[in-house]
């Protein structure tokens, strides 16, 4: 997966916005739980567009079933302080409960628009 090409198109959309702070999140859905998954991605960003410095939130699939997730933030201090709240714990529990193993983010900083 070639993940800065992945970036560079799913980011030039929201120059406007200017996310600083992005994550993606390799994760492996159990089986037969992506459409249920789906649903909960949707449900659940109406829950984190109430932090103060989200920006976004997809669910990515590619053509051979693998899934991550972008989250985008406008500080990593924001997106530090909503990892601190019982409302996230709850959230990230409950995306947890659809996965077969631990998520794996990868961390990075906006550098050029």
């Amino acid at each position: 997966m070639q993940i800065v090409g992945i970036l560079e198109i799913l980011l030039n959309p929201l120059i406007d916005m200017n996310p600083v702070f992005v994550v993606i999140v390799e994760i492996q859905l159990k089986n037969g739980m992506e459409e249920e998954f789906k649903k909960w991605v949707n449900e659940s960003n109406k829950d984190l567009a109430k932090f103060d410095g989200f920006v976004n939130r997809r669910l990515l699939a590619t053509r051979t079933g693998k899934h991550v997730i972008l989250v985008e933030f406008e500080s990593q201090g924001k997106f530090e302080k909503m990892h601190q709240t019982q409302e996230h714990s709850r959230i990230q529990s409950k995306g947890h409960s659809y996965m077969e193993t631990t998520p794996r983010p990868i961390f990075y900083e906006v550098v050029a628009n």
